[in-house]
């Protein structure tokens, strides 16, 4: 018997509904965490009005909630799931001929059309949200002067100078690495007031402890004579950890955005793994939430009759936590190449998946 469209449209709103206030409730609360949290770090800063506070822990949310979407994907069906079961409208749909598949359909439609919409829709709004919020915490609560950016021309890079006044922008056209070589470099340096100081081009130079050593290097000053050295220092607080950290955040780039960007470090010398593992989760997320719902299905559709429920929500609860533990896990493998990217992205929702199936073709008779 096929399954009709008020029925389909019925399953599908009630889960819908239901997802978006957990959703929303988890939201509030983890936004009331933050925002204590943000408080507390502000404490030290009387310049910080709390108006700014409030604003950026609502600019954070979006980094939290594309996190917590899995979880209100589960929590929410398996609340779905419970609450038709006890209201016995899924008895009457088994009794009227439906298989479970197809009173299963609707719900996963939804969850994989969610999956899309957070990738293709939530995630770059998310992405610009998350990128102003980091912007105003390093401003404001870290104090951080050094800027960087990576562009298809090369590294560019801000730092104060170690005299009273003064900042220095250095740009490379390429990285080696390891042992961070930068390649055809130049540092442009220049007084507070924006007014420039002076230049200096290299053909190479390395990150050191305390230091920038540039080697064949050309000087340039205003109104003097070039000077050719064979060194020159650039001293600097910055080891490689504090490049490579100040790079975008893979929460910062918009789905649309990632694979130019990727390219874009590959091309100048940085590893770019750990983006190739955040784009390829994001991809496979459709598939993680229909596999969501198959494992919410397996816990939550016991007949009322049958005890056991509250031990089969426990599970599906733990269940939710494991998935997250165990994604959390290869991904940490796959950013540090211990295993190859596909694997680390794809593999704990095509398990989920496989797993949810193999129980419910066990468990259900069509």
């Amino acid at each position: 018997m096929k399954i009709t469209a008020t029925l389909s449209r019925y399953l599908a709103r009630t889960y819908f509904i239901n997802m978006l206030l957990l959703l929303l409730a988890l939201l509030a609360v983890i936004y009331l965490f933050d925002t204590v949290e943000l408080i507390r770090r502000a404490s030290k800063r009387p310049d910080i009005p709390i108006s700014l506070i409030l604003q950026m822990g609502l600019l954070k949310l979006p980094e939290v909630g594309q996190m917590l979407f899995p979880f209100a994907v589960l929590f929410s069906a398996m609340f779905t799931f419970w609450q038709l079961t006890r209201r016995h409208e899924l008895v009457v749909v088994r009794a009227a001929g439906f298989s479970v598949w197809q009173f299963l359909a609707p719900v996963m439609g939804v969850a994989v059309f969610v999956g899309i919409l957070q990738i293709t829709a939530l995630n770059p709004v998310g992405s610009l949200l998350v990128g102003k919020f980091e912007q105003l915490e390093s401003t404001y609560l870290n104090r951080q002067e050094n800027q960087i950016a990576v562009f298809k021309e090369g590294l560019w890079l801000r730092q104060k100078t170690t005299e009273e006044q003064g900042y220095v922008i250095l740009h490379a056209a390429k990285i080696e690495q390891p042992g961070w070589i930068l390649k055809k470099v130049s540092a442009l340096y220049f007084n507070d007031d924006d007014s420039f100081k002076g230049r200096v081009d290299s053909k190479q130079a390395t990150l050191e402890k305390g230091r920038w050593l540039f080697r064949d290097v050309i000087i340039y000053q205003p109104n003097e004579k070039e000077q050719k050295e064979d060194f020159y220092a650039l001293p600097t607080q910055l080891t490689p950890e504090d490049i490579e950290e100040s790079f975008a955040s893979p929460e910062t780039m918009s789905f649309w955005h990632l694979p130019g960007y990727i390219q874009t470090l590959e091309e100048t010398g940085f590893d770019a793994t750990r983006l190739r593992v955040h784009y390829q989760s994001l991809l496979s997320q459709p598939l993680m939430f229909a596999a969501m719902v198959l494992l919410a299905a397996v816990v939550s559709m016991r007949p009322p009759r049958f005890r056991g429920a509250m031990a089969l929500f426990a599970i599906g609860i733990f269940i939710g936590f494991l998935v997250f533990f165990m994604s959390s896990f290869l991904q940490a493998l796959g950013a540090s190449g211990q295993i190859p990217t596909i694997l680390a992205a794809w593999s704990p929702a095509l398990i989920c998946f496989l797993l949810g199936l193999g129980v419910m073709m066990t468990l259900e008779d069509g």
